[in-house]
C-alpha cells in the first residue's frame, strides 16, 4: 500500500471522524486496577496513550492523570490522579511480549516515569514507524488522516485531566486516542 507523504490540516478537518465505539472502564479504584490488568495481560497488542493537564504557566508541569491502555473491543482510562502505577500494571508497561502502540511514546513513557520508575519494554511509536512507509506527517491526527482516511478530534486535549470526573466527551477522546494507535498499526502491518 503507498501512503501520502503528508495531508493539510484543511485536508484532515474535510475527513469524517472517527471514534471507538467499544466498551470504555474507567479504571478508579485499585480492584478495578487489578481486573483491567488481569485482561490486558491476556493481549499481545494494546493501544496506548497518556493525558496530563495542561499547564498555561511557563515552567510548570503537570503529573500525568490518565494512562489509556486499549485493545479493540475495551479501552480503559486509568486515573492516575487517583491510582498508583500498580505491580501489574508496570508488568505490563515493561512486558517485551505485549507490544503497546502509541504516538511520541517517548515523553509518556518519560512522564509515567516521573510517577514511578519502570523499565519500559515493547513499545512501538507509530511516529517511528511511519517513516518505513513514506509518511512524513508526524502528528496522530495526521497519521490517522492518511492511513485510515479519517479524522482523530483533538477538541478535548487541553481539558482537565484531573477533574473530579472525567466527561463522556473526554472519555471518548481518551479512549479513541489508544485504540486508534492499534487501527493505524494493523492498517500499517497488514
Amino acid at each position: 500500500m503507498k501512503y501520502a507523504a503528508n495531508i493539510s490540516n484543511d485536508e484532515v478537518a474535510a475527513l469524517e471522524a472517527v471514534h471507538f465505539d467499544g466498551r470504555i472502564e474507567v479504571v478508579e479504584t485499585a480492584d478495578a486496577l487489578a481486573e483491567a490488568c488481569k485482561e490486558l495481560s491476556k493481549h499481545s497488542l494494546i493501544g496506548f496513550d497518556t493525558e496530563t493537564r495542561p499547564s498555561f504557566t511557563a515552567g510548570v508541569t503537570n503529573k500525568v492523570s490518565l494512562l489509556q491502555l486499549s485493545i479493540e473491543e475495551v479501552c480503559y482510562l486509568i486515573r492516575l490522579n487517583k491510582l498508583t502505577l500498580s505491580r501489574e500494571l508496570i508488568a505490563i508497561l515493561s512486558s517485551k511480549e505485549i507490544r503497546k502502540i502509541g504516538a511520541d511514546v517517548r515523553n509518556d513513557i518519560t512522564a509515567l516515569n516521573r510517577l514511578k520508575s519502570f523499565s519500559a519494554n515493547g513499545f512501538i511509536d507509530l511516529q517511528s514507524e511511519v517513516g518505513k512507509y513514506g509518511i512524513e506527517d508526524k502528528s496522530l491526527r495526521k497519521i490517522s488522516g492518511i492511513v485510515l482516511g479519517k479524522r482523530v478530534s483533538k477538541a478535548q486535549r487541553l481539558s482537565n485531566w484531573a477533574a473530579k470526573q472525567l466527561t463522556p466527551q473526554q472519555q471518548m477522546y481518551a479512549a479513541t486516542d489508544a485504540w486508534v494507535c492499534i487501527e493505524i498499526y494493523n492498517k500499517l502491518t497488514k
